[in-house]
């Protein structure tokens, strides 16, 4: 049976609760606000519904993750890299990022990310907890991507491309950066061929819940706040 959450209190239903059918639906209702969603990523849980439907809450299993050590970059992508023809920054226009994540693609007409969406996320950037990746080529942005940093883990929750390469830039470039700072794990959610193109896998939701327990309070060095990054400084 689908728990339904009381706004009064921010706890979560075990994850062992979650439905097998729809894969990983945890609960329902609730709110967005800071304390939830932080709440909620701690708990191993996250946001995702469509306009007009209630907030919904999913822990999916298995759960799709990148070990930062495995990356896998192409010879075409490291090729891009080494031109320089892109320039990386952190946390300069999280608000510009999202709305641009948020733009239908393609075929849909629709997105998930809606106004409340962004407008719970731009909280947490305000608080230091959601951060952005910004693309620029020729001072424009042409790419770029978000999430929830929260001690050695991130957890990436949508990303945009307006170029060719250019969010396959801003990931590699923020795992390169993640890597160096002792974060452990990136959570991908759900699997994409993009994601296993780059080294993602799948681990049970028991494993993922143990990366949980033993990262979430564990301090990294990541600094957010640095000058544009060139990517032939990555050394790839």
């Amino acid at each position: 049976m689908l728990t339904w959450l009381d706004r009064s209190s921010l706890q979560f239903p075990a994850l062992t609760k979650a439905l097998r059918e729809p894969n990983g639906l945890l609960a329902a209702g609730g709110d967005l606000s800071a304390e939830r969603l932080i709440a909620a990523y701690r708990h191993g849980c996250f946001p995702w519904y469509e306009q007009g439907q209630p907030i919904l809450w999913w822990s999916p299993d298995p759960r799709t993750v990148l070990l930062p050590a495995n990356l896998h970059i192409s010879r075409s992508l490291r090729k891009v890299l080494r031109s320089d023809q892109f320039s990386v920054t952190f946390d300069r226009n999280f608000s510009e990022v999202i709305h641009a994540c948020a733009q239908p693609r393609d075929a849909q007409h629709g997105t998930w990310i809606t106004s409340a969406i962004q407008n719970a996320y731009i909280a947490l950037h305000q608080q230091g907890v959601a951060h952005s990746v910004e693309v620029w080529h020729d001072d424009e942005l042409v790419g770029g991507l978000y999430g929830i940093a929260l001690g050695q883990l991130f957890f990436g929750e949508s990303m945009f491309s307006r170029m060719s390469n250019a969010s396959k830039v801003g990931f590699t470039t923020l795992v390169r950066h993640l890597t160096d700072a002792g974060f452990v794990l990136i959570d991908c959610q759900m699997p994409t061929e993009h994601l296993i193109n780059f080294g993602a896998e799948s681990i049970t939701r028991t494993e993922f819940a143990d990366y949980l327990q033993r990262y979430l309070d564990t301090p990294s060095t990541m600094q957010w706040s640095t000058p544009a990054i060139t990517t032939s400084t990555l050394g790839l």
